[in-house]
């Protein structure tokens, strides 16, 4: 294929050096004359394992080249790639100036060009930014978006020191894009490369990189907190975070990343508690596991203000203990939720099955006569009677019983907690706690309300 890369600092040098390698022909576009002339020697603009072998390797075999003239890149290719810079300001909000120089300038390149062209964008954006840039490149082309160009969110998943290898091998390749068209063409792009090749929704795309590298973040922060708190005990943490990432069922996988209500039972809370405590008696600041429950808490504040929203004042709660399958109501999260109602003057009933006062015994039972006797009376095993006298339902647990309520109980209001559908189809009001987007009746479909206000679109 023939690709343009706009910008030639790390990641589009890195882009243009591995494409060719890969056999397209390549033209980087970069304002800087130094930078072109270094790509037409053969050399790389940056310092970079391998890099200098694949720059050299493409020149000679004639597929790179480079070019300060925004035109001749486009009229020569198919495929144009944004690269350039995304400077935060000193607030950390995002200078999108050059992302949009770059636009005007494909923008008027394709005002005599024919073709069908698709721009990626390559640069970290925020959601958006694809969007107006698509905006822009109609005003100045005068053309049509998913008719005579499409656009494409492509972020790099690139480490510094191992980029090439990380471009040539990745574990996944990710496109946002809304057109099927640009969606084939990217697909036999990166064929030839391992890893799953992934088309999703253009924000979902945009979003991932700031989610990748804030994950990161929060990681060496952790391994950092735990290595301190081992070390005033005499323990070797590289021995405790070994044992650590050779759990791939819990620690290290998918499970427990699924954005949805706080968590509660008789263990996270308990021994994350003592853990801090630990690090306390020991003097050892760890602002980041001290801050968990925290975060925890704010998400109980979050689910009862967003049921507070709804303004209805009916409401039952269906599921009281804290997770599917179980009777234990130690640190249910959402007992916090129902009491903050109930002194809000909320007309309050719950559901739940398997928390029965008569039958319960031990620990459960102490905690509902002890903590919450003015609960009790509240909960029933009557599914049908407790939903059908409410005006809201909130949805607490993936109990499979709940999986027809949307059809059951046609007009109530939803409130879900938990994600207790990965898609729905309700005509009436459902609200997920931490996520949008996922209502596919027609009459519920609205745009997302975002804030941008801070970063210059």
């Amino acid at each position: 294929m023939d690709i343009s890369i706009f910008g030639l600092g790390y990641v589009g040098c890195v882009g243009a050096a591995c494409f060719a390698h890969m056999g397209h022909n390549v033209i980087g576009c970069d304002v800087s004359v130094d930078k072109v002339a270094l790509i037409n020697a053969g050399r790389p603009t940056i310092i970079e394992r391998d890099i200098e072998e694949l720059c050299r390797e493409g020149h000679e075999a004639g597929r790179l080249r480079a070019t300060t003239d925004a035109a001749e890149a486009v009229a020569h290719t198919d495929i144009s790639f944004i690269a350039v810079g995304t400077p935060s300001t000193p607030h950390g909000h995002l200078n999108l100036d050059y992302i949009h120089d770059v636009a005007r300038q494909i923008g008027t390149a394709l005002r005599d060009k024919d073709t069908f062209h698709i721009i990626a964008i390559r640069s970290t954006v925020f959601p958006g930014t694809n969007e107006h840039v698509g905006e822009i490149i109609e005003e100045v082309s005068g053309k049509k978006r998913n008719v005579d160009f499409a656009l494409v969110s492509n972020p790099e998943f690139l480490r510094e020191g191992t980029s090439v290898h990380d471009f040539l091998n990745p574990p996944l390749t990710l496109i946002g894009t809304d057109s099927p068209r640009a969606a084939e063409v990217f697909a036999e792009l990166y064929k030839p490369l391992p890893g799953e090749f992934i088309s999703t929704e253009v924000r979902v795309a945009e979003v991932m990189k700031y989610v990748n590298n804030t994950f990161h973040a929060l990681k060496i922060v952790f391994g950092n907190e735990v290595g301190v708190i081992c070390k005033a005990l005499g323990i070797d943490s590289h021995k405790v975070m070994d044992i650590f990432c050779r759990d791939r069922q819990l620690n290290i996988s998918p499970y427990y990343f699924k954005p949805g209500f706080a968590y509660g039972g008789s263990c996270l809370p308990k021994d994350s508690k003592a853990f801090r405590t630990l690090a306390r008696d020991n003097y050892v600041d760890t602002p980041v596991i001290n801050h968990i429950a925290e975060s925890n808490e704010l998400q109980k504040q979050r689910a009862t203000q967003l049921i507070m929203s709804i303004g209805k004042r009916k409401v039952a709660i269906l599921g009281l203990s804290f997770k599917a399958g179980t009777d234990d109501l130690r640190c249910s999260p959402i007992v916090e939720v129902v009491e903050a109602l109930l002194g809000k003057g909320y007309e309050i009933s719950i559901y739940d099955k398997n928390v029965k006062v008569s039958q319960l015994t031990g620990t459960n039972r102490q905690f509902i006569l002890d903590k919450i006797p003015h609960l009790h009376h509240l909960v029933s095993d009557n599914l049908d009677a407790v939903a059908s006298a409410a005006d809201v339902l909130v949805v607490t647990n993936k109990e499979p019983e709940f999986a027809d309520i949307p059809s059951r109980y046609p007009g109530k209001v939803i409130v879900d907690l938990v994600r207790a559908w990965d898609t729905i189809d309700y005509d009436g009001h459902y609200e997920g706690l931490s996520w949008a987007a996922v209502n596919v009746n027609p009459a519920q479909q609205s745009p997302i309300a975002s804030d941008f206000a801070h970063t210059d679109f």
